[in-house]
């Protein structure tokens, strides 16, 4: 799915869901080390890529105490399902807001050719 995403989330971004889904919570170095495998990539980046996801509220995190500190523990807040629902959700609010009646036919000429095929 990740050309669904493409238009919402970066690749880095997306790799980060993937690997927290199906709902792992995980440290940032944690999910660093299952992305080192797959792809050349610096902790500092997942962090951040952690935080935007996070101000973007598409995951959540706590605090844990560890020895040393505080650390995050992060989650997805839907899981990929719902997640997907939501992004063509988006989508189809957008084009009916901006083309109305014009977008509502399409979708109901679209579906029912869909569903004579």
């Amino acid at each position: 799915m990740k050309r669904l995403f493409g238009s919402v989330l970066s690749p880095l971004e997306t790799d980060v869901l993937n690997v927290l889904w199906p709902g792992r919570q995980l440290r940032v170095r944690d999910i660093y080390q299952r992305l080192r495998k797959e792809r050349k990539v610096a902790l500092t980046s997942v962090a951040v890529i952690l935080d935007r996801l996070y101000e973007k509220g598409v995951v959540d995190r706590k605090i844990e105490t560890a020895r040393g500190g505080l650390r995050y523990v992060y989650f997805p807040k839907k899981d990929k399902a719902q997640f997907e629902k939501s992004v063509v959700e988006e989508a189809v609010n957008k084009l009916i807001d901006k083309f109305g009646t014009v977008a509502i036919s399409y979708f109901n000429e679209r579906f029912v050719k869909k569903g004579k095929d």
